[in-house]
């Protein structure tokens, strides 16, 4: 095994394959080390969407849109709160870039599908994948082939090596023993967020967030923790993609595995994909997003209750972050959405849906009971309902009634929830779930320039380190769809070109 490359990549998610490809498009020897037997990271289990001004899908639908007009829109996504802690510099030269990333990842052989609206932003800037965020990691790894860079999986880096103040290489365990490599020009850190770690959840956000899961399970902060070491300024640690309720994922494979992504099937796809009927198209990326997307709030304001396993109510389902956290702390972590006939009917068309992407796919009840049954359950009872889902059926009856009981003004709810109008009193039911409380993603992340050069606490960079997606975030703030794909990707083909033209 050769222990010398100009570039080390810290992680093979879509930020790392990006900048491993960039890397070795400028003439680099590369070396990708990823710690779980696949690549993919959090990419790999995406929807996929790209948002971006001013690309090709944008000029052939005749639509004039730039990068400055993105910059605007996108102040209007996040909380007041979370917004004005955005550094604005950064997110406005990553808007710039976006669109020339866009068009470099399309030269890869991949398709999509869109531009598509999505409010506030004022033109359809969001682009989708085909089949879905797993085609990036195929491509990028077909592409890295033919490059000639090497891709170990099972391989966890504990430690880099740092000489004179440079980083040099890192201490990687592969097969059970340490190993070292060097990186002649430096190492790129690329491995992913800590929406899974609890201690720096509990560290940053507070410990009552502690028990909340990471949708991606391995997303431990590994690149952060190694940042931190070598001396950089981490920056926005306590804001966060959540919590959020989600469905759980299904036990079969999701959707678009079944799609091929790479090989001659997957360039018939590529043929095909932009020929194919809107209607089928959307229906398409439906299921993957019913499969991902987590229920509207509006459900619980039009007065949708939770329910726990034994059938009970826990928490004031309106209150944020009190519902989530609520959750966490259930048996198993799993709660139920309860919605009566009224809300079934209400929550069947436009303008109520359960779960959403834009103009893309309004998900309403009969979309899950068609697409996800295995967290549907449907009784013309109430009774009917609950033994179907296996909670007590003496249980349910007795928390609606007492849900009743406060919505009538006969008691006071028990946890503090106010407002509510409708009782709960019609078929059919449906019972949604089970839910779980996840971070999407985690926001924090080491200090950067625009070259994704890590900087310290005095804003001097640390010779031969970069950070790129979530490790290098540079405080930015990356709400709404489609975002956080094209920085990893945008920030990965940077930092790439960056490191290699470095003198």
């Amino acid at each position: 095994m050769n222990h010398e490359y100009d570039v080390i990549v810290v992680g093979a998610g879509g930020s790392g394959l990006a900048a491993a490809y960039s890397a070795a498009e400028h003439g680099g020897r590369v070396l990708i080390l990823e710690k779980r037997p696949q690549p993919g990271g959090t990419t790999g289990i995406a929807v996929g969407s790209f948002t971006a001004a001013g690309t090709s899908l944008q000029r052939n639908a005749e639509i004039d849109d730039d990068a400055s007009a993105h910059a605007e829109d996108v102040t209007r996504f996040a909380p007041e709160e979370i917004e004005r802690r955005n550094q604005e510099d950064l997110r406005r030269f990553f808007l710039t870039e976006a669109a020339n990333t866009f068009e470099w990842v399309r030269k890869l052989g991949l398709s999509f599908v869109g531009p598509s609206p999505e409010p506030p932003n004022r033109l359809p800037r969001m682009h989708n994948v085909v089949p879905g965020a797993k085609a990036y990691i195929a491509a990028f790894q077909l592409a890295l082939a033919r490059a000639g860079a090497t891709l170990i999986c099972d391989a966890s880096v504990d430690s880099l090596v740092q000489s004179e103040g440079r980083v040099m290489g890192v201490h990687a365990t592969i097969d059970g023993r340490s190993q070292p490599f060097k990186a002649r020009r430096g190492v790129v850190l690329a491995a992913g967020d800590y929406a899974n770690n609890p201690d720096t959840i509990a560290q940053h956000k507070g410990d009552r967030y502690q028990q909340i899961e990471g949708i991606n399970p391995f997303a431990q902060g590994d690149g952060h923790r190694l940042a931190g070491k070598a001396g950089a300024r981490l920056l926005n640690m306590d804001v966060t993609y959540g919590p959020e309720l989600r469905f759980v994922p299904a036990s079969r494979k999701p959707f678009q595995q079944w799609l091929p992504s790479r090989g001659p099937l997957a360039k018939i796809m590529s043929v095909i994909a932009p020929r194919l009927p809107v209607w089928m198209l959307r229906a398409m990326i439906k299921r993957l997003l019913v499969t991902w997307q987590h229920p509207e709030n509006a459900l619980f304001d039009d007065g949708a209750i939770l329910l726990n396993s034994d059938g009970r109510r826990f928490v004031s389902e309106t209150a944020f972050p009190q519902r989530e956290i609520g959750v966490a702390a259930q048996t198993d972590k799993v709660a139920y959405m309860l919605l009566d006939g009224r809300l079934v009917q209400r929550y069947s068309g436009w303008p109520h849906f359960v779960s959403t992407a834009p103009d893309i796919a309004y998900a309403y009840v009969r979309d899950y009971q068609r697409l996800r049954s295995d967290v549907t359950t449907t009784g013309m009872s109430l009774q009917d309902v609950a033994l179907r889902r296996g909670l007590s059926p003496d249980v349910v009856q007795q928390t609606v009634a007492q849900f009743n009981e406060y919505v009538s003004g006969q008691r006071q709810d028990p946890y503090g929830r106010k407002g509510d109008r409708h009782p709960l009193e019609i078929g059919p039911w449906v019972l949604l779930g089970p839910l779980k409380a996840y971070f999407t993603t985690t926001e924090g992340g080491a200090a950067v320039n625009h070259q994704l050069q890590v900087l310290d606490d005095n804003g001097q960079i640390i010779p031969g380190l970069y950070a790129v997606g979530q490790n290098g975030l540079g405080g930015i703030i990356l709400w709404s769809h489609g975002l956080h794909i094209a920085w990893a990707l945008t920030s990965g083909r940077l930092a790439g070109a960056a490191i290699m033209h470095e003198v």
